[in-house]
C-alpha cells in the first residue's frame, strides 16, 4: 500500500472511531499500533515507550496542570460572577453594553484561565438569563458568549498553546506575546459589532432601567472586582513578558494568587480544594492521554513518510509559500469540524510546522494562525463543543439551530481576524520581536 492510501486509511479510521464514541486519546494510540503491527510487524511497538516518555518529560507541560488548578479555583471562587456583576452595574446604561460586557469579561477569564469551559459556562449561567430577561436579541446574547468564550483558546495562558509549543519546540513565551495582537484585534471587532447593531437597532440590546444601574457603592466594588482580575492577569502574563517568570513558574503563582481570591470571596475551603485538585486531575489526565496518542500517531506517520508526502503534495499543487499556507488552514478548518482541537495541534503541529519553516516563515506567527484556526474549530459545527457547553448550561428554551445562527457574524469576524494575520505577519511577531528580540 503506497503512502497517500496509507495517510487516507488512518485518517479514515480516525473518524471512525470517533464517530463511534471511543476516548480519543486511545483512539489514537490504538490506531498507530494497529496499522504499525501490520506493516513493520511487532517491532513497531519499540516506538512506544521512547514515545511515551519523551512526550510526558517535556517541562512545558507542567505549566498544564498548573493553569488547569488556576481555572478551576477562579470557578469555584466567585470572581467570574463578580465580574459579570460589575459589568452590569458599569456597562448596563449603554446600548448593548451586557453583551460587550460578556465579551470583555470572558477576554478577562481567557486571561486567567486558558481553557474555553470557564467562560462559556460561566457567561452562560449569569449573564444570558439577565440578557434575556431584558429583551435582549436572543441570537445577539448567545453568540457573544460563544465568541466571548472561546477567547480562551486565543488569550494567554492557553493550553492549546502550551501543547503546540511542546510539540515544536518553539518559545511559549513567545507564543503567548504573540497572541495579544490578534487577541486585541478581534476583541475589537466583536465589541465594535455589537455596539453598531445596537445603534442601529436599539431593539437588540435595550440600556438597563435607571433604578438597575447600581449605586457609586456598586461601582466602586465593581472598580475593585476588575482590579482584581488585572492583578491576576499580571502574575501570570505580566511576569512572564517581564522576565520575571517562566510560564509554568507564573503558573505556579497564578494557582497561589487564585486560592486567595477564592478566600476572599468566602468560597474557598477544604470542599472546594478537593474539588478543584479532582478537576484539575481529570482534566490533566486527559490531556496528557490525548498528547500520548496523538504523539504515537504523530511518529508513526513521520516515519512512514507522510511529512514528505504532504510537503512534495503542497509542492505538487504550485500554491507557492503564502497559498501553501492558506491551504494548511482550509485543512485545519475542515478537521475542526469533526476533531477535537488538542488532536488538530497534537497531529498537525508536528506535519505542518516544519514545511511552514522551511519555506522560511516564523514557527511563533505559524503556531498563532494554527490557534487562531482552533477559535473558529470550537464553535463550529458539528463537533464544535463549545457550542454544546452553551447548551448545558442555557435557559431549556434555548435551543441547539438558535445557538448555531447565533455564531455567524463572530465566527465571520474570527476568519478576518486569521486573513489579517496571515496577511500581515507583524501583526503577531512584533511584540515577541520588542519583548525578546526575537
Amino acid at each position: 500500500m503506497g503512502v497517500e492510501y496509507l495517510v487516507l486509511a488512518i485518517f479514515g479510521s480516525m473518524l471512525l472511531a470517533f464517530a463511534l464514541g471511543a476516548p480519543v486519546g486511545l483512539s489514537l494510540g490504538g490506531i498507530a499500533m494497529l496499522f504499525g503491527l501490520a506493516f513493520w510487524g511487532p517491532q513497531s511497538f519499540n516506538l512506544i515507550p521512547s514515545t511515551v516518555l519523551n512526550s510526558t518529560t517535556n517541562f512545558l507541560l507542567l505549566a498544564i496542570p498548573l493553569f488547569i488548578f488556576m481555572g478551576q479555583v477562579l470557578m469555584r471562587s466567585g470572581l467570574g460572577e463578580a465580574m459579570f456583576h460589575s459589568v452590569h452595574v458599569l456597562a448596563g446604561r449603554l446600548p448593548g453594553g451586557l453583551a460587550i460586557g460578556v465579551i470583555i469579561v470572558c477576554s478577562l477569564i481567557g486571561a486567567m484561565v486558558g481553557i474555553i469551559g470557564a467562560g462559556v459556562m460561566t457567561a452562560g449561567t449569569v449573564a444570558l438569563p439577565p440578557m434575556l430577561k431584558r429583551g435582549y436579541n436572543r441570537r445577539l446574547a448567545l453568540g457573544a458568549i460563544m465568541a466571548g468564550g472561546g477567547l480562551g483558546i486565543l488569550i494567554p495562558p492557553s493550553i492549546p498553546m502550551v501543547l503546540f509549543a511542546a510539540m515544536t519546540k518553539v518559545s511559549l513565551g513567545q507564543m503567548f506575546v504573540g497572541a495579544l495582537i490578534p487577541a486585541g484585534i478581534m476583541i475589537t471587532l466583536f465589541v465594535l459589532y455589537i455596539a453598531v447593531r445596537c445603534w442601529i437597532r436599539p431593539a437588540d440590546g435595550p440600556p438597563l432601567p435607571q433604578e438597575e444601574r447600581g449605586t457609586f457603592r456598586d461601582k466602586l466594588v465593581a472598580m475593585r472586582n476588575g482590579a482584581f482580575a488585572f492583578c491576576l492577569i499580571f502574575m501570570v502574563l505580566g511576569t512572564i513578558m517581564l522576565g520575571m517568570a517562566t510560564p509554568t513558574e507564573a503558573g505556579a503563582m497564578g494557582g497561589l494568587f487564585a486560592c486567595i481570591l477564592a478566600l476572599f470571596f468566602r468560597k474557598f475551603g477544604w470542599q472546594a480544594l478537593k474539588a478543584s485538585s479532582i478537576g484539575t486531575m481529570r482534566l490533566t489526565a486527559m490531556c496528557l492521554w490525548i498528547l500520548i496518542g496523538a504523539t504515537v500517531l504523530s511518529n508513526f506517520n513521520l516515519l512512514m513518510g507522510a511529512g514528505k508526502l504532504v510537503q512534495g503534495t503542497f509542492v505538487d499543487m504550485g500554491l507557492g509559500p503564502i497559498g501553501t499556507i492558506a491551504m494548511m488552514q482550509l485543512i485545519m478548518l475542515i478537521l475542526g469540524c469533526f476533531i477535537d482541537e488538542f488532536v488538530i495541534v497534537l497531529v498537525c503541529a508536528p506535519l505542518f510546522t516544519p514545511i511552514a519553516v522551511a519555506m522560511g516563515f516564523d514557527p511563533v506567527w505559524f503556531g498563532i494562525l494554527m490557534i487562531l484556526n482552533l477559535e473558529i474549530a470550537i464553535q463550529t459545527p458539528p463537533y464544535g463543543f463549545a457550542l454544546f457547553y452553551l447548551k448545558g448550561v442555557a435557559p431549556p428554551d434555548v435551543t441547539m439551530l438558535e445557538i448555531y445562527k447565533s455564531i455567524g457574524p463572530f465566527v465571520t469576524i474570527k476568519l478576518i481576524v486569521l486573513v489579517i494575520c496571515m496577511m500581515i505577519p507583524e501583526t503577531i511577531t512584533y511584540l515577541p520581536g520588542v519583548v525578546f528580540g526575537h
